[in-house]
């Protein structure tokens, strides 16, 4: 599916999923085999480090009390503020959003291979979908999300029901998704999914380069 243009015709790949799919094994995956990984988590994180102007912008926007003692990010006081009011997370968005959209633009036009992966979890649920051409969902049971995440985060249920409320549903993301992982197995199962999708993308990025 056509969403959107990146430099010389490359073929971006929006890598996506709930929480607890298993995303991060999927895309370290991918990285191993070769395919640049453009992460907007990361970009997230590098844009909210302390004398970062987006830090600056979120503590003038939601109060000094959103910081540590040292100057960072709290980012569980965040999470429960914007959890508990949407005006809050929709004013996190305008400020990191448009800094994170810029980032992805310019590490793509530094890249000179026919694909890359652009991470971006929350890809339904944002702006985002121009900047990818395909979506590939990595799909779970919820119930396999939860587990997951309290095992992985040390949380309790309810605050782990609580995200996954607050994000797309599974439905919609399947109704979406122009490839699907589905990661309810083993590691080796993941990793032969993975390696399906890499030759898969490999043969339609020649593909559309010869058109």
């Amino acid at each position: 599916m056509d969403r959107g243009l990146t430099n010389n015709d490359m073929l971006a790949i929006g890598l996506t999923g709930g929480i607890g799919s298993g995303k991060t094994q999927v895309s370290d995956h991918f990285a191993e085999l070769g395919v640049p990984i453009i992460d907007t988590d990361i970009i997230a994180r590098e844009r909210v480090a302390p004398g970062q102007p987006a830090l600056a912008d979120i503590a003038t926007a939601f109060g000094r009390d959103i910081l540590t003692p040292e100057g960072h990010l709290n980012r569980r006081a965040l999470r429960q503020l914007i959890f508990d009011q949407p005006d809050k997370r929709r004013q996190l968005e305008e400020i990191l959003h448009p800094r994170i959209r810029a980032e992805v633009r310019s590490r793509l036009r530094t890249l000179a291979t026919p694909w890359c992966i652009i991470v971006i979890p929350l890809l339904l649920e944002s702006t985002q979908q121009d900047l990818v051409q395909r979506i590939l969902l990595v799909d779970a049971p919820a119930e396999l999300q939860l587990s997951r995440t309290m095992l992985r985060d040390n949380v309790e249920a309810d605050e782990v029901r609580k995200i996954m409320a607050s994000q797309a549903s599974r439905q919609s993301r399947l109704d979406l998704a122009d490839d699907v992982i589905v990661n309810e197995g083993s590691l080796e199962q993941l990793w032969q999914e993975v390696e399906k999708m890499y030759q898969f993308y490999n043969h339609l990025a020649s593909s559309c380069q010869n058109h």
